[in-house]
C-alpha cells in the first residue's frame, strides 16, 4: 500500500542510512570550507554597509573614519583566527569554545558560552537569510513586499538539505561559495586596475548627498569617540561563525585537527582579503549607503518608494558598467545564495553544540538522537522553527535584526581564550620537553593576546549595542542558561532516584499481585485480557466495569453471569458518566489497602490499521493508562487485538515505527 508521508519523507531528505555509514558522511577540506565558513566568509556582503550605516548618520563627514574601523576589524579577525587554531589543536573533539570553558572554567561559564552560542546562531540564520533577501531586492525591487515570504521560504529549504545530511548539504553548497569568492574577488581585482590606470568609476549613489542626523555633524571628543567604536562595532559582524570549525572539528576528515585547522586559516585569509578589498572600493567609488533611504539628498522622485541598493550591489553597478549587466547579476545572484546558505554554518554548529549539550543532560536527550540520514534532525528543526519565528516577527528587516547579534559571539570569543590561557598554563605547570614548552608559551601567547583583545570588544559591543536591541540577546541568553541548569537538575534528581543501593531490597517480590480486567463488553478483545491475566498466575483476579449507561451495564452482568466464567464482575459507580476517575480511584484503594502487594491492571484495545478509523473510537484507553502510569505500585499492561486491517501481510513492512493506533473497544 502507498505511504504518502513517508514517500514524502524519502523525496525530502532520502533513504535511511545504516549507523555503520556515519564514516561516509566526513568531510575533505574542500567541502568543510563552504559549510563551515560560508558564514564570515558571506559577511563581506554586509559587514562594510553596518560600518557604513553608522558613520553616516553625521552625512558624509565621518567617512573618513571607515579606513580605521575596517584595519581594527581586520586586525581582530586575525587575531580570532589565530587563537582558534590553537582551539583546534588542543580540544579536537568539537566542543570548541563549550569545551574548552566547561574544562577550565567550570560548568556554569561553559554554560554561559553554550547559551550565547546557541542565541547567536539562531541570530546567525537570521541575519544571512535576511541579508540574502536583500540582494535579491536589490536586483528585483518587484519583489520586496514578498520579502517575509521569500524568507521563511529559505529557511525550509536549508532545513531540507540539512536532514539529508551533511556531506550532501556540502555539495549543494560547494559551489554558490566559491563562486561568490571568485566572484567578489574578480570584482575587487578589477575596481583596482580601473582605479590603478586612473579610471576611478564611481557609485550611483555618489552623487546624492547625506543628510545628518540632528546634531550628529559636529560630534567631538567623546561624542566621536562613541561613534568610531559603534562602527567598529558594527563592523565585527565580518566575525560571526568564526568558531564553526572549531565545533565542527569531528566532521573533518583524518588528520582532523590539522585539516580543521588548516581549513580555518584558508578561511581567515579569504575573509580578509574580501573584506578589505570591497572597503577599499566602497570608499574610493564613494558609495553612500543609509538606513532611512529619504536621508538621501538630491534623489529624483519620491524618497519612500526608493529601493536603496545594497553596498556590494552598487560596487557590482559601478565595477561592471550598470545594473544590467550580466556581472551584475551575476555578483547578486552569488552573494544573495551564500548569504542565505551562509545560515548553513548555524545548522551545522547548533545541531552539533546541542548533542554535545544533551550529552552533558543540559538539553533534552532527543537532541542526540541522529535522523535517518544521521544528522541531528531534532536540533536542525528546532533551529528552523526559532530561526523562522524571528524573521516573521521582525518583517526578515536587518537593521532590526544586526542589533541582537554578534553580543553572543563575543561572549564566547573571550571566555574560550582565557580558558585556553589557563589551559596552557596547566599544561606547562606539568611539561618538562623543552620543544613543548616553547611552543606551549607561543599558544598562550596568543590567546592571552586573543582575550585581552576580545574582551574589549565585547564591552564595546555592549556598550554601543545593549539600548538598541541587544537587550533581548542578553535576556534570551540569560533564560535559555537557566533552562539548562533546570534540566540538568531533572536529569541528576531521576539519576539519584534511579541509582540502585541495595540490590536484594530493590528486587524484592511483591507479596501478592492482584490483576485488574477492564471491561466494556463481553467479546473476544475482553476474554483475551482474561486469558493474559490468568497466564500471569496473579493470587487474586477480577474484571471491573464503570457504570456509564445503565441498559449496557444490564446487558454486562446478563452475559456475564450466563457465560459461566468464574472471575467476578466488579460494577463502579459513575454518577457524572466518567470512566477514568472511578477506575483511578478503585486501583488506588486497592492499593492503600494492601501497600506490600502489586495490582496489575489490563486493559483490552484493539488495533485498526487506517488513521481515519481511529478518529472513529474514543480515547479512553490512553487517558486511563497516562492516570495509571502515576500511582505507584501500579502495572499497566495493555492486551491488543489486531483488526483484519491492521492484519494485513504488506502493512508491517510499509507502516513508520509508532504508527500503531488503538481504541478503547
Amino acid at each position: 500500500m502507498f505511504n504518502l508521508p513517508q514517500a514524502l519523507k524519502r523525496l525530502v531528505i532520502g533513504r535511511a542510512m545504516r549507523s555503520e555509514e556515519l564514516g561516509e558522511t566526513l568531510l575533505p577540506k574542500r567541502l568543510a570550507l563552504p559549510i563551515f565558513a560560508s558564514d564570515p566568509l558571506s559577511s563581506v556582503a554586509y559587514a562594510t554597509g553596518e560600518i557604513l550605516l553608522v558613520l553616516t548618520v553625521g552625512g558624509t563627514a565621518f567617512l573618513y573614519l571607515t579606513p580605521w574601523v575596517a584595519a581594527g576589524v581586520i586586525g581582530l579577525m586575525a587575531v580570532v583566527v589565530m587563537s582558534y587554531r590553537q582551539v583546534v589543536h588542543a580540544y579536537p573533539s568539537g566542543g570548541g569554545s563549550y569545551e574548552v570553558v566547561s574544562r577550565n572554567l567550570g560548568a556554569n561559564s561553559g554554560l554561559v558560552v553554550a547559551a550565547s552560542l546557541l542565541v547567536d546562531y539562531v541570530m546567525t540564520v537570521a541575519v544571512s537569510v535576511a541579508s540574502g533577501v536583500d540582494n535579491i531586492i536589490s536586483a528585483f525591487g518587484s519583489l520586496a513586499e514578498h520579502r517575509v515570504a521569500l524568507a521563511v521560504g529559505f529557511v525550509a529549504l536549508l532545513t531540507a538539505m540539512n536532514l539529508r545530511g551533511v556531506r550532501e548539504s556540502g555539495r549543494a553548497f560547494a559551489a554558490p561559495t566559491y563562486l561568490f569568492i571568485g566572484g567578489i574577488l574578480l570584482m575587487v581585482v578589477t575596481g583596482l586596475v580601473r582605479l590603478a590606470f586612473g579610471d576611478n568609476p564611481q557609485a550611483p549613489t555618489a552623487a546624492l548627498g547625506v543628510a545628518a542626523l540632528d546634531g550628529k555633524d559636529s560630534l567631538q571628543g567623546l561624542g566621536l569617540l562613541m561613534l568610531g567604536l559603534r562602527a567598529f562595532a558594527s563592523g565585527c559582524t565580518a566575525l560571526t561563525g568564526v568558531e564553526a570549525i572549531s565545533n565542527g572539528v569531528p566532521a573533518f576528515r583524518a588528520p582532523k585537527s590539522r585539516n580543521a585547522a588548516a581549513t580555518m586559516a584558508v578561511m581567515g585569509i579569504v575573509a580578509v582579503v574580501m573584506f578589505a578589498g570591497v572597503t577599499l572600493l566602497a570608499l574610493t567609488s564613494h558609495v553612500h549607503y543609509v538606513e532611512d533611504a529619504c536621508r538621501l539628498t538630491g534623489l529624483a522622485g519620491d524618497c519612500h518608494s526608493y529601493t536603496q541598493q545594497t553596498v556590494i550591489a552598487q560596487l557590482a553597478a559601478t565595477v561592471f558598467g550598470g545594473s544590467d549587466t550580466i556581472l551584475f547579476y551575476f555578483i547578486q545572484a552569488v552573494t544573495a545564495l551564500v548569504l542565505i546558505l551562509a545560515a548553513n554554518t548555524a545548522f551545522n554548529g547548533f545541531p552539533l553544540l546541542a548533542s554535545i549539550l544533551a550529552q552533558h543532560r543540559y538539553l533534552p536527550r532527543q537532541m542526540h538522537t541522529r535522523g535517518d540520514r544521521l544528522a541531528f534532525s531534532n536540533g536542525i528543526i528546532a533551529l528552523a522553527v526559532v530561526a523562522g519565528g524571528l524573521l516573521w516577527f521582525y518583517q526578515a528587516d536587518v537593521t532590526s535584526l544586526i542589533h541582537l547579534y554578534i553580543l553572543g559571539v563575543f561572549t564566547s570569543f573571550t571566555l574560550s581564550q582565557i580558558g585556553m590561557v589557563r589551559h596552557w598554563n596547566r599544561a606547562l605547570a606539568t611539561e618538562t620537553d623543552a620543544a613543548v614548552r616553547a611552543s606551549a608559551r607561543r599558544s598562550r601567547l596568543i590567546n592571552g593576546l586573543g582575550a585581552v583583545t576580545t574582551a574589549l570588544v565585547l564591552v564595546i559591543v555592549l556598550i554601543t549595542k545593549f539600548t538598541q536591541g541587544a537587550w533581548l540577546a542578553v535576556v534570551a541568553a540569560l533564560l535559555l542558561w537557566l533552562t539548562m541548569r533546570g534540566i540538568r537538575r531533572h536529569y541528576d534528581t531521576v539519576a539519584a532516584e534511579l541509582a540502585v543501593e541495595d540490590v536484594a531490597a530493590e528486587s524484592s517480590r511483591p507479596r501478592r499481585v492482584h490483576a485488574v480486567v477492564l471491561v466494556s463488553k463481553l467479546h473476544k478483545p475482553t476474554l483475551r485480557a482474561l486469558g493474559y491475566a490468568e497466564a500471569f498466575r496473579p493470587d487474586t483476579v477480577e474484571a471491573v466495569t464503570v457504570d456509564v449507561e445503565p441498559e449496557a451495564t444490564a446487558e454486562l452482568r446478563a452475559a456475564w453471569e450466563g457465560s459461566g466464567l468464574d472471575v467476578p464482575l466488579r460494577v463502579l459507580a459513575s454518577p457524572f458518566r466518567e470512566i477514568t476517575k472511578p477506575v483511578v480511584a478503585h486501583v488506588r484503594e486497592l492499593k492503600a489497602d494492601r501497600p506490600g502487594d502489586a495490582v496489575a491492571v489490563f486493559i483490552p484495545e484493539y488495533v485498526v490499521g487506517r488513521w481515519w478509523e481511529n478518529l472513529l473510537h474514543n480515547q479512553s484507553a490512553l487517558w486511563l493508562k497516562s492516570r495509571l502510569l502515576f500511582t505507584p505500585g501500579v502495572m499497566v499492561i495493555s492486551v491488543p487485538w489486531q483488526l483484519t486491517s491492521a492484519n494485513r501481510a504488506d502493512r508491517p513492512a510499509r507502516r513508520a515505527p509508532g504508527a500503531v493506533r488503538r481504541g478503547e473497544p
